[in-house]
């Protein structure tokens, strides 16, 4: 059933998802562009707490991103280079190579909060340059996570033809 969607949200009102990977990775977060209506542009309200990222370093070859950090400070790596952040702070994420590679550390004492702003492509891929990784992912039709996503890594090429009946 599809959620009803509203025209005003309180972040106060999200119902936060805490989660955790290994020593470095840890957030709360909740999406919620659906839920004012919005198909083409996603919202997040993230809460990363000291040490941590919510995300490996990573680039969109189609979406642009941008975030808004509310409070709290950080450091901001994009490309090869890495940027004091604190409140009241935009951060732009544009679609590109791993030259827009992009991740916020929370470095500082306190949460570092912010909001993540996306454009929402139907078909995706993500680069993940520390470890090599490839995300391939479709959305069509509205459906999340969507009808295909394979994570892999390119030393794995395959031949166009290969596998091919009659190849």
């Amino acid at each position: 059933m599809a959620r009803e969607s509203k025209a005003v949200i309180n972040i106060a009102d999200l119902a936060l998802d805490h989660w955790k990977q290994g020593e470095f990775y840890e957030g709360a977060d909740a999406s919620f562009g659906a839920r004012l209506g919005l198909a083409g542009l996603g919202i997040s309200y993230n809460e990363v707490p000291s040490g941590k990222s919510s995300c490996p370093f990573h680039n969109h070859h189609v979406e642009d991103e941008l975030f808004y950090v509310i409070a709290g400070t950080g450091e901001y790596r994009f490309g090869d280079e890495r940027h004091a952040i604190k409140a009241g702070d935009v951060l732009g994420a544009p679609a590109g190579g791993p030259e827009t590679a992009h991740q916020i550390i929370n470095t500082g004492t306190a949460p570092l909060i912010y909001l993540g702003i996306s454009t929402m492509a139907k078909t995706e891929i993500v680069e993940y340059p520390d470890s090599g990784k490839f995300l391939a992912k479709t959305s069509r039709d509205g459906a999340r996570p969507g009808r295909f996503r394979h994570m892999g890594r390119a030393e794995n090429p395959l031949d166009y033809w290969e596998g091919e009946p009659g190849a």
